[in-house]
C-alpha cells in the first residue's frame, strides 16, 4: 500500500496546538507532532470501535496487553508478563510519577541536560531538586556525561532520569553506553526511569533500539520503561502509553502515587494504540524513508549556512541546531521573526540552540528552509 505523506493537511481549524500557537504567518515546527495523517488502520479501527456506540468505561485492555508483549519479545528479545505493565495517558504523567514515586521531598532526581522540558518540570512541579549531567559531543552524537557529576553527587540523589533516543538530540545509545548508565545507578543505588517513547523513529541506518531494562536482571528491577504509539504513529493527542515495571515494590508506589490523580486510559485511545501497534508497521516504515530524506535535507541546508550547525539525529523527527556563532541572545526569537516557528533550546537548558521539527510535507520543509536561508541573507 503506498501513503501519501507530501499530503498537505489543514490543521490551523483543528483545534491544533501546533498550527495555533504562533500568528498565520509563522511555520510551526516545533512540539513533536507530525503533520502526517495517521495511519488508515487507526481510523478504521476508531470507526469500528465509534459503531458500537455505546463508551463506558473501559476494563484493562487485555488484547493490547497481548500486543505489547508480542512486539517487546519479536523486537527487542524481552520477556515481558502482563502483570509489569501500568497503562497511562502519557508518557509526560509517567515521568511525574516516578518523580513522586521514588523520590522524598529532600531527595533528589538526575537527569541529562539539555533535555525534554518536562523532565526538568517534573521535578520543579513536585519540588525536588535535580542534578543535571550535560551532553557532550562524541564523534557528531550527543551522549551524556555522568562522570561530571563526581563532584555534586551527596547521596541524596534517588531517581536517574534518562532518555533513549535522546530528546533533543537524536541519539540512540549503544549498549556499552547503556551499561555505563547501568554501573552508574548501581553505584549511587538509584531507580532509573527511562522515556523510550522515539524508540521506533529510527533514521541511522543501523542504529539499534536497546531498552534499558534488557541489559541485565539488575537494571530491570531497578528500571521504569516509558513507551508509546504516539510519537511514531501521530497519534498523541489520543493519549495512550504504558509503564514497564518488573520490580513488585517499584510498580506498587508508582501506582500509589497514581491513584486518584491520574486517569485511566481512555477507550479509544488504547483502540488507537492497539491498531497502530498491531497493523501500523507497513506505514511505519514508509514514514522512516520520508523522515530520512527530510533530515538529510535540512541537515545538508542548516551546515551549509555560516553560524548554524547540526549533527543529524539518528532517531526521531527533530533536528537539534546550535546556533551559538549566530551572534544573536534569543536565536528563537530571531527565527519567529523570520516567519520559523521552533522550539526555543532554553525550555531545553540550552539557550544557544533551536529544536527544528521536520515531521512535516517535503513541501512545508523546503519552504522553512527558504525562510531560513532569507533570514541569514538578510542578517
Amino acid at each position: 500500500m503506498a501513503f501519501n505523506f507530501d499530503e498537505g493537511i489543514d490543521r490551523r481549524h483543528s483545534d491544533s496546538l501546533k498550527w495555533n500557537k504562533f500568528s498565520q504567518n509563522v511555520l510551526p515546527m516545533w512540539i513533536a507532532d507530525m503533520d502526517f495523517r495517521s495511519p488508515p488502520c487507526i481510523a478504521e479501527a476508531l470507526q469500528a470501535r465509534i459503531q458500537h456506540g455505546v463508551f463506558g468505561y473501559g476494563a484493562r485492555p487485555t488484547e493490547l496487553i497481548d500486543i505489547i508483549t508480542e512486539r517487546l519479545a519479536v523486537r527487542y528479545h524481552w520477556r515481558i508478563r502482563p502483570e509489569w505493565l501500568v497503562f497511562l495517558p502519557g508518557v509526560v504523567s509517567g515521568l511525574n510519577l516516578s518523580v513522586r514515586a521514588f523520590t522524598s521531598a529532600s531527595e533528589s532526581t538526575i537527569a541529562p541536560t539539555p533535555i525534554y522540558p518536562p523532565f526538568r518540570k517534573a521535578a520543579l512541579l513536585a519540588q525536588r531538586p535535580q542534578l543535571n549531567a550535560p551532553l557532550r559531543l562524541e564523534e557528531k552524537r550527543w551522549v551524556i556525561d555522568l562522570d561530571s557529576l563526581k563532584a555534586s553527587i551527596t547521596g541524596s540523589e534517588k531517581l536517574l532520569m534518562l532518555c533513549n533516543p535522546q530528546n533533543p538530540g537524536g541519539t540512540v545509545y549503544r549498549r556499552d553506553e547503556l551499561e555505563q548508565q547501568l554501573t552508574f545507578a548501581q553505584r549511587h543505588d538509584l531507580t532509573v526511569c527511562s522515556d523510550e517513547i522515539h524508540c521506533d523513529l529510527l533514521l541511522e541506518p543501523g542504529a539499534k533500539h536497546i531498552p534499558f531494562a534488557t541489559l541485565s536482571e539488575d537494571a530491570a528491577q531497578r528500571s521504569i520503561t516509558l513507551l508509546s504509539p504516539s510519537k511514531t504513529f501521530n497519534i498523541a493527542g489520543l493519549g495512550a502509553s504504558v509503564a514497564v515495571i518488573p520490580n513488585a515494590e517499584l510498580r506498587r508506589k508508582f501506582k500509589a502515587a497514581r491513584a486518584g490523580i491520574v486517569p485511566e486510559v481512555d477507550i479509544l485511545a488504547l483502540t488507537a494504540a492497539a491498531a497502530a501497534w498491531r497493523e501500523g508497521e507497513p506505514w511505519l516504515q514508509a514514514l522512516l524513508v520520508y523522515l530520512r530524506a527530510n533530515r538529510d535535507k535540512l541537515s545538508e541546508a542548516v551546515n551549509g549556512i555560516p553560524g548554524l550547525s547540526i549533527h543529524p539525529p539518528e532517531a526521531s523527527y527533530l533536528g537539534w541546531v546550535d546556533a551559538s556563532e549566530l551572534g544573536v541572545e534569543n536565536p528563537a526569537q530571531f527565527f519567529l521573526d523570520a516567519g520559523l516557528g521552533f522550539s526555543a533550546g532554553a525550555d531545553f537548558g540550552e539557550t544557544r540552540f533551536v529544536r527544528i521539527n521536520f515531521g512535516c510535507t517535503a513541501a512545508v520543509l523546503d519552504e522553512a528552509i527558504r525562510r531560513l536561508q532569507n533570514a541569514m541573507k538578510q542578517r
